[in-house]
């Protein structure tokens, strides 16, 4: 069973930067999109929130909370996505799940990032 494993979550003092990685344990194909979903105190509704997302075709969508911090990327592979986030805020705070949006959906285990002075 395809895994996805992530990396890079941790603390981070307010203004500061992380990269979260996340590579999948097989080749899945097709993939229609990829993205970095959250889960926190400030996450509106019960649901994960959609923080970004890169389409197959290279589009990307991002988070109005989030836009001109934070940078989605892939490799040419599609193998790993990355979330380049950058002047973090507290309320950036959360678990961050990466998926894969393929045939059937694919969810990371969640790495947990936490802003705080």
């Amino acid at each position: 069973q395809v895994q996805l494993v992530e990396s890079g979550g941790g603390v981070v003092q307010p203004g500061g930067s992380l990269n979260l990685s996340c590579t999948a344990t097989e080749t899945i194909s097709p993939i229609y999109a990829m993205g970095w979903y959250r889960q926190g105190s400030s996450t509106p509704g019960p649901q994960r929130e959609l923080v970004a997302r890169i389409l197959h075709e290279g589009t990307t969508n991002y988070a109005n909370s989030v836009r001109g911090r934070f940078t989605i990327s892939t490799d040419n592979a599609k193998e790993t996505v990355w979330l380049q986030m950058n002047s973090l805020k507290p309320e950036d705070t959360a678990v961050y799940y990466c998926y894969i949006d393929s045939a059937i959906g694919h969810w990371g285990q969640g790495t947990q990032v936490t802003v705080s002075s």
